[in-house]
């Protein structure tokens, strides 16, 4: 996967952002959210970039020793050939650099491919947040991982 590169987000990112986020979620974050994203001191957000196209990225919030997983996300064209880890492989690397000691987040009952992907890096299933989804009030798994 060295054809994958992972960079921080900048502004020149976001219009990419939206479009992936809109293909990806049915209630997608507004230009405005991310922007703030930007200038918030606690959030971290990288892309990835596949030959110099950005393919998806992800975010989390760092606030002293712990981390929240705010969002991933992958283009649908370029799903299942590695993006998804190497944004998550790069929030756990982010995450060890400020001695996080635990990192949090919800997925979607239904979402086993993204299940699957965080308890690939260690995150196990430590509770239900019910109907937590605003768009069809679906349960939200939360995921939480410790082993650093």
């Amino acid at each position: 996967m060295n054809d994958i590169e992972i960079c921080t987000m900048s502004e020149e990112d976001i219009d990419s952002i939206l479009y992936i986020s809109a293909l990806s979620f049915p209630i997608p974050w507004s230009r405005e959210s991310f922007i703030n994203e930007l200038h918030n001191k606690f959030a971290r957000y990288v892309v990835a970039k596949k030959n110099g196209i950005i393919a998806g990225y992800g975010g989390t919030w760092v606030i002293i020793d712990e981390a929240h997983i705010t969002n991933i996300a992958v283009h649908p064209e370029y799903r299942g050939i590695g993006i998804g880890n190497t944004i998550v492989s790069s929030l756990i690397d982010l995450c060890k650099k400020e001695k996080v000691s635990v990192m949090t987040l919800e997925v979607r009952h239904s979402n086993i491919v993204a299940q699957n992907l965080y308890k690939k890096f260690g995150f196990v299933e430590e509770g239900i947040r019910k109907e937590y989804y605003e768009d069809n009030r679906e349960d939200a798994i939360i995921m939480c991982k410790t082993d650093f």
